[in-house]
């Protein structure tokens, strides 16, 4: 597996990181012992982040993932563990007039890390990100928020998640340390973040995007997909010429599109399916082409560009 730095820190990461959204599944026992599988396919393919967040199955994740660590204990020194917080939903809250929102206030963070400590069965993460912009955040009051946890030993960095350029300038300004990685939507029908200046962003300040859904829009509909079935079809015709020429997979050229990029995307793959895990890793060694690379946009596009 190839390796990569985290931002501006010491940390080597494997550049494919598993997700661990879906590993609990329903919570049943069957459910649970596929994901433990999977996790174990993953690590012996060489991943080596596991990315969670506190409402993914709604703890039950980060509970699984635990009980690995617990039942192996020296798989913790080998791996690094990301966690996000900072959406509360609805269903968890006891007053009924509470929406599902974000929060970054001091309290309810610094819970949430302990929450996920404690599911976790360790009692530091590597990486903490903020999940979503929580729109009423007060960046003096994180960035005191950030300097607890990593004084407290229960931190050793951070990051963000689906931050625009203008909220991580803002965050940045309050800190001394530095953020790590933004983890956001990159894949073939979303392309907000080659536009808004995200990736520039991350190139100029040595931040790690790391792309969740990288796959939507062509092994699975991307959220709020708004491709036509002519969009689909072109796509679709010069994946096919492509994955023809590389001998692998659509879906495996769109990885290899995704790694093309100079801000180093790290794609999180997020199968239950050991085989899928494990053909994840052949993107990797693609000798993908600029040429290829702008084909595929012009088909996404409908159009060349200007």
């Amino acid at each position: 597996m190839e390796k990569t730095i985290i931002g501006s820190s010491n940390i080597e990461s494997s550049r494919l990181i598993y997700g661990c959204m879906r590993i609990a599944g329903d919570n049943t026992t069957a459910d649970r012992n596929k994901g433990k599988k999977a996790i174990m396919a993953a690590l012996d393919t060489g991943y080596t982040h596991f990315d969670h967040a506190d409402i993914y199955g709604s703890g039950n994740s980060e509970s699984l993932f635990g009980e690995l660590l617990a039942e192996q204990p020296s798989m913790r020194d080998n791996v690094i563990l990301t966690s996000k917080a900072g959406i509360r939903p609805k269903l968890n809250e006891p007053n009924a007039y509470a929406p599902t929102r974000y929060d970054f206030r001091q309290k309810y963070l610094l819970e949430s890390v302990e929450g996920s400590l404690k599911r976790l069965n360790t009692d530091h993460l590597d990486l903490f990100l903020l999940h979503r912009p929580d729109y009423l955040f007060d960046a003096n009051e994180v960035a005191e928020t950030f300097a607890l946890l990593k004084a407290s030993g229960k931190v050793k960095h951070f990051g963000v998640s689906n931050f625009k350029p203008s909220q991580v300038e803002l965050l940045k300004s309050a800190m001394s340390m530095p953020l790590l990685v933004n983890q956001v939507e990159i894949n073939i029908h979303n392309i907000d973040t080659l536009l808004d200046g995200t990736l520039d962003q991350c190139q100029q300040h040595d931040i790690t995007p790391i792309a969740w859904c990288p796959l939507g829009g062509v092994a699975y509909s991307a959220w709020g997909n708004t491709f036509s079935a002519a969009d689909e079809q072109r796509i679709a015709s010069e994946l096919a010429q492509q994955s023809e020429k590389y001998s692998c997979a659509p879906w495996q050229v769109i990885l290899a599109w995704l790694l093309k990029h100079p801000s180093n995307i790290c794609p999180i793959i997020g199968s239950t399916t050991p085989e899928r895990i494990v053909a994840a890793k052949q993107s990797l060694t693609i000798e993908y082409t600029r040429e290829d690379w702008y084909r595929l946009l012009e088909a996404r596009n409908g159009q060349a560009v200007p």
